[in-house]
């Protein structure tokens, strides 16, 4: 086979390596002093001598055929070199890539050594054509930090040392030349060896002591109780504190870290600083009066602060239920908003660090959609450390073959062509190497790394499971493995660093600390107050009725704010139906036409810019709305980049203002609601909205929703104000289209953990929002948000109603009426009040009073009995809505109506009107629907559904 031949049936040649070739080629023409010796050598030997040109179309065709992918047929000058010393030259080239590509398969990583290694031919000289005769010859080795030329003998033993140790190292699906460069150079320097000082040796010793110690301890002093246990995979700890003091050094002053519960107590105590005594108290039974709810002590958060030689580093540990990796994104919008406090644009300061387990990574969806999120422009952190504890079992039944459909479970992480480095729980160093390249490269690059911890699970997947019954050749192994800690010490005592005696007065030691209820990490600090940090207090403990506060803005602030909002930048043209839209909102802001929905919302924003409370929006097509109607950014029709293309009025409202930032996310909403939640959870400061592109899509985030959103304060005592805007109305759009599900979100409801509106007109959502940040109270607003309104005639609203006031829990009727003749009171939310306005106006009824109750949750008693006893006279009382009985708020608002009627000490009925109950949230068919629509307006006053009687009287 011709040189040619042989490089045309490599596939390492092509992809992700042939730019680097071409690379290195362009350079060596242009100056053959600037490559390195090795590949001036090689394109000298392929070109017959450096200043011998008679070649250059041989090689030049070799570029351009690889580059085609092979498809060309070979020029005739391919005979030229196909003299047997290049051919090998070329060969020992290949065999050298394809040692960076699939070193990493034969590695030996799994501290069972229970499989054995495959042979690969793509490793093995032989299959190259090379032979025994050609191993003491030298060749262009290609490899960084050796001579320019090497035996093979040599080459093939540093390749082995390099990517087949106890590092196995993925990096070849990387796409930039210049990152793959900056691997091998830190790779093949230093053979992926570590090399330790004794007294750093004796510092891992330590840590790995602390992490088995404590284990033991809790196994033997509280027997049987749950606690998922780390043992196995201590070396994850000693890994952590190296990560953390390297990336000290480097200048990040907080990290931000997410975990599920293996290992957690262990990382707490040992890397956090949380006192023994503490957790010990929770073992026994002992818990956080302050809490009304409270969470098992595996899924508890914790901050501390720590020294590093870069300076003090604050802590975060993010409280996670155990769904796992649903952590992951929340850590990311925690870490996010800590960068924008300190202004930290490039992730220098703050880091997200994430700890997987290695059948969750690889099955749990939240994984992908977050790493997606990590290089876009409103989700990126910097790049993200992610750890892999790898027990090779996932879960205690779960057999090999279904595990994953991957090699790796770290291959999903491929997708953002993040390095990987695979390491052998068992040996400590190498894995503090690992962290130690993982964490420069992520400092240079500002992209995620991923260190893959291959170790066991020495227990259960809790200490009450036995995983013998299903695992058994497994836990034959792991039960004669001696422990990492037990193989490190008697390694250094090996090599002299350290005696028997003292490596057993490191357990004592740590075991007479516990005792006490103390810890052993000396590099946690105390009475340290970290900079940017936020005073919490001020919104802990509030009530909803606290403060009524008055939303209302001066009418000459609020028209200075509509000028900034509608000027047009010179030469900036917009498309015509938004230049429509922008000349309407000048009219509304001059107090000459009412203000829509979209105006009124925007101008919220604008004028809490205006009073110092950034903004930040998110979702998908939230810059111009779903449904037309925020235009927060514009879009130049005369110029297509987006840097130049696009102006965004509510980023220019004053000078020095706070932010203004509007995201149209990925396709995702469990991620990104996460990552929003993260955010809120730590800037309460700065108004944090997901809308959602229609309200159902929230189904998606459920998780994010219930155990989160609903549940965080009353399990973990975390703050948080994030708004939901989810679009909801019935308006013939079928079943995926008309209902954000209310009903799912008053269920959640309890302890007034969260608020839920339904605003109707334009002034309502301008006091909402306002109220959001105004007040000291930060819970939850999950608001029901319209979507023909926002450009309905009667939702509209006059500038004076934004100038005065504050949100309307009830809104009362508004048509002249003699309250003394009212016989029935409609009681409704949202858009099917101007249907039923319509429908009383139209029959010109006098006797039946239409009220609004814009605030479901927490429910108004005092402004709902205070608009109901006007009407003394009225028998009958209605719940009116548009989604089926059994969906909607009927359930949960039936119990408020009825106990504030009887509160009025005077007879009244309460009657339900609606569509029946449905196993979808609406009908698929536009004329279906207007045939519901039409019988529950009239059922509401009265009337019958053609279906049946579903009027009900309670």
């Amino acid at each position: 086979m011709s040189i040619m031949e042989e490089f045309l049936g490599s596939s390492t040649l092509f992809g992700g390596n042939m730019p680097f070739i071409e690379e290195q080629y362009d350079r060596y023409l242009a100056d053959p002093s600037s490559v390195a010796d090795s590949w001036r050598a090689y394109f000298d030997t392929l070109r017959g001598g450096a200043h011998d040109v008679a070649h250059a179309p041989v090689i030049e065709s070799f570029i351009q055929l690889a580059k085609d992918g092979g498809s060309r047929a070979r020029p005739a000058a391919v005979a030229h070199v196909d003299a047997e010393y290049a051919q090998k030259e070329a060969n020992v080239a290949l065999m050298v890539l394809r040692y960076r590509v699939v070193g990493n398969r034969m590695a030996d990583i799994d501290p069972l050594g229970r499989a054995e290694k495959p042979y690969l031919p793509e490793l093995d000289p032989k299959s190259y054509g090379l032979t025994d005769a050609d191993m003491d010859v030298q060749f262009n080795a290609n490899i960084a930090g050796g001579p320019s030329r090497q035996t093979l003998r040599d080459m093939v033993t540093a390749l082995r040392a390099t990517y087949c140790g106890k590092m196995g190292i993925e990096y070849m699906h990387i796409t930039d030349t210049e990152k793959r460069v900056w691997l091998q150079d830190r790779l093949e320097t230093i053979h992926s060896r570590p090399n330790y000082s004794a007294e750093m040796k004796k510092h891992i010793l330590e840590r790995l002591t602390a992490a088995e110690t404590l284990e033991k301890y809790l196994h033997t002093k509280y027997v049987g109780q749950k606690r998922f246990s780390g043992e196995g995979g201590e070396s994850m700890i000693p890994m952590l504190d190296h990560l953390l003091q390297r990336a000290g050094s480097q200048g990040v002053r907080e990290s931000v870290i997410g975990m599920a519960h293996r290992a957690r107590l262990d990382v707490l105590v040992n890397t956090f600083g949380k006192l023994p005594s503490e957790l010990f108290a929770e073992f026994e039974g002992k818990y956080d009066t302050t809490l009304s709810a409270g969470d098992v002590k595996y899924h508890k958060g914790f901050s501390s602060d720590v020294t590093t030689p870069g300076g003090p580093m604050h802590l975060s540990l993010a409280f996670n239920p155990s769904h796992l990796e649903i952590v992951n994104p929340v850590v990311e919008g925690s870490v996010r908003a800590r960068q924008d406090r300190r202004g930290d644009v490039a992730g220098e300061q703050v880091m997200a660090i994430l700890i997987h387990g290695d059948a969750a990574i690889a099955g749990q969806g939240v994984v992908m959609e977050t790493l997606n999120l990590a290089q876009t422009r409103g989700y990126k952190t910097g790049g993200t450390f992610h750890i892999i504890v790898n027990n090779q079992i996932g879960f205690t039944t779960s057999d090999p073959r279904d595990t994953r459909g991957t090699t790796y479970c770290s291959d999903v992480a491929k997708m953002i062509e993040a390095p990987i480095f695979h390491v052998n729980g068992d040996d400590p160093e190498v894995c503090l190497l690992a962290t130690e390249i993982a964490m420069d490269y992520r400092t240079r690059y500002k992209q995620d790394v991923v260190i893959d911890l291959v170790c066991f699970r020495r227990l259960g997947h809790n200490e009450q499971d036995e995983p013998m019954v299903t695992q058994p050749l497994m836990y034959k192994t792991i039960h004669l493995h001696p422990g990492t800690r037990k193989l490190y010490a008697d390694k250094l005592a090996s090599e002299g660093v350290i005696g028997e005696v003292e490596a057993t007065a490191m357990v004592d030691d740590y075991r007479a600390a516990l005792d006490k209820g103390f810890h052993t990490n000396k590099t946690i600090l105390s009475n340290y107050k970290p900079p940017y940090s936020i005073d919490w207090a001020q919104f802990l403990g509030k009530k909803w009725t606290d403060e009524d506060v008055d939303t209302g803005v001066p009418l000459r602030t609020l028209k200075d704010m509509s000028r900034k909002l509608t000027d047009v930048p010179a030469g900036f043209t917009l498309h015509s139906r938004v230049a429509k839209i922008v000349n309407d909102r000048r009219e509304m802001g001059d107090g000459t036409l009412p203000l829509d929905w979209g105006m009124a919302e925007n101008l919220a924003y604008a004028t809490l810019l205006d009073e110092g409370y950034g903004v930040r929006i998110s979702g998908q097509d939230t810059g111009r709305g779903t449904f037309f109607h925020r235009h927060a950014v514009w879009h130049d029709q005369n110029r297509e980049k987006w840097d130049s293309g696009t102006w965004t009025p509510l980023q220019h409202i004053k000078d020095n203002q706070p932010s203004f930032e509007v995201y149209d996310s990925v396709l995702s909403e469990e991620a990104v609601l996460g990552f929003e939640y993260g955010y809120s959870t730590s800037e309460p400061n700065k108004l944090v909205v997901w809308e959602a592109q229609f309200g159902d899509f929230a189904n998606g985030a459920q998780v994010v929703i219930d155990q989160f959103i609903a549940a965080g304060e009353v399990k973990w005592g975390r703050v948080c104000g994030l708004v939901l805007l989810l679009p909801h109305g019935y308006e013939g759009q079928g079943p995926e289209h008309s209902s954000a599900r209310p009903e799912r979100f008053l269920q959640l409801c309890a302890e007034h953990n969260m608020q839920v509106c339904v605003p109707s007109c334009a002034s309502q959502i301008f006091h909402l929002l306002r109220r959001q940040m105004v007040r000291k109270f930060r819970k939850p607003l999950i608001v029901m948000s319209p979507k023909s309104l926002l450009r309905h005639k009667d939702a509209s609203s006059p500038l004076a109603e934004l100038a005065e006031g504050r949100f309307k829990t009830v809104i009362g009727e508004i048509d002249k009426m003699i309250a003394k003749s009212v016989k029935r009171v409609i009681f409704c939310s949202g858009k099917v009040y101007y249907d039923l306005l319509a429908h009383r106006r139209e029959q010109k009824i006098n006797d039946v009073a239409i009220l609004r109750i814009e605030q479901q949750y927490p429910f108004p008693h005092d402004d709902f009995v205070g608009h109901l006893k006007k009407f003394t006279a009225a028998k009958e009382v209605v719940w009116c809505q548009e989604e089926p009985q059994n969906q909607g708020a009927w359930y949960r608002m039936r119990a408020y109506l009825r106990d504030d009627m009887q509160k009025l000490g005077y007879p009244k009925k309460l009657f339900y009107a609606g569509r029946p109950v449905s196993a979808s949230p609406a009908v698929g068919y536009a004329s279906w629907h207007a045939k519901q629509q039409k019988e529950l307006v009239e059922s509401a006053f009265g009337g019958k559904l053609s279906s049946g009687e579903i009027v009900t009287s309670i």
